[in-house]
């Protein structure tokens, strides 16, 4: 490996090597021989509809609770667009997904970061918010391996937030794209799943199992919400892909879904524990606590090392971070996300040896 490659720990995405071109390129051709009226047309605004009951069936819903997307991100903007006018106050985790803040910050939202703690968003802290009189119109949580913190929300958080958001009368974003890519530990309930109250909306995506290529996320909610984005979405686009989601759909029953799940799990909980060891052996002064699933490892750097500095240097260096401070309203100048789903197992320690040297560079 020269210095010049760079080694990137920035995007949460998996690397070539655990994607299953051979069973996404089979279930391509099965779509085509299947369904090839389905797939070429324009199709309606709530995504293919095989895939769009399959999705119901996973969640136990019916399937008009489930609108097809381009990715979770364009499911986070519908839902967005649709709840969040100017002025409107949402509550986020601290640190948040960067994207979240921006698309919020751009509506015109009122924000307010809630600590994240080892067991997920701080429920007391979120309580006292509510009891001092703020008013949400929803809260967004990432409850599986949060990014950028890697963290899970406990059950008995689930529980409490479910019932904060039927008492304080806001809605639960639960933006779960990571809940399959799990390492250890038993899966939890999801909120949908304990809802009994119409309160919490549901996104996910087949980015982190499939591909990101595919661009096939999905939101789960009340029938009256779906339908009503769905409206927008026919304003907007007609229809989303439906070469992709009716392969994707092939995808998932064939069972293909499934390998593959095991393939990106097996694959990360490896590259997760090498970056650990790495950082503990490279740069003793970190401070992080190892995922039990999930794309990404947030570490807080001692206090005299500036990331706004320290990004630029490690870049020098061929290795690329993502600065705590985009996760942030405010702080995070001392932390970093570092996502290991990209780099293969060869890279982690060169990568984490050359943001050693970075750091002891903007430290002098």
């Amino acid at each position: 490996m020269t210095a010049e490659q760079l080694i990137s720990f920035a995007r949460g995405a998996p690397s070539l090597d655990i994607i299953d071109v051979e069973g996404l390129k089979a279930a391509a051709i099965r779509a085509f021989d299947a369904d090839p009226a389905g797939m070429t047309a324009y199709g309606t605004s709530v995504g293919y509809v095989p895939l769009r009951k399959w999705i119901a069936a996973k969640h136990g819903v019916s399937a008009d609770q489930v609108i097809v997307t381009n990715g979770s991100l364009q499911a986070d903007a519908f839902l967005f667009n649709h709840l969040v006018q100017p002025g409107d106050t949402v509550i986020v985790e601290k640190p948040t997904y960067d994207r979240t803040l921006l698309s919020l910050q751009q509506l015109g939202a009122t924000v307010h970061q809630v600590t994240l703690r080892e067991d997920g968003i701080d429920v007391d802290e979120l309580r006292a918010l509510l009891e001092s009189g703020v008013r949400p119109k929803l809260a967004h949580i990432i409850p599986n391996y949060q990014n950028p913190a890697g963290l899970t929300l406990s059950e008995e958080k689930r529980r409490a937030l479910v019932a904060l958001a039927v008492e304080f009368e806001f809605i639960i974003f639960e933006d779960d794209p990571y809940v399959d890519i799990r390492f250890r530990g038993e899966a939890l309930p999801s909120m949908l799943s304990i809802d009994t109250d119409n309160v919490v909306v549901h996104a996910s995506s087949f980015t982190k199992t499939v591909c990101p290529g595919v661009r096939v996320g999905y939101l789960v909610g009340p029938a009256a919400l779906i339908d009503a984005i769905a409206k927008k979405a026919t304003n907007l686009y007609i229809s989303p892909g439906m070469v992709s989601e009716a392969i994707v759909h092939q995808f998932c029953i064939s069972g293909d879904i499934e390998r593959s799940v095991q393939t990106v799990s097996t694959a990360l909980a490896e590259r997760s524990s090498l970056l650990a060891d790495s950082l503990r052996k490279h740069i003793p002064g970190a401070v992080f606590t190892e995922p039990d699933g999930g794309y990404f490892l947030w570490v807080d750097l001692p206090a005299d090392v500036d990331v706004d500095k320290l990004f630029p240097a490690a870049m020098k260096k061929g290795v690329a971070i993502v600065k705590g401070t985009d996760f942030l309203l405010e702080g995070g100048k001392n932390s970093v996300r570092l996502a290991f789903s990209a780099v293969t197992v060869d890279q982690i320690d060169e990568g984490v040896r050359r943001l050693a040297e970075a750091i002891d560079e903007v430290r002098a």
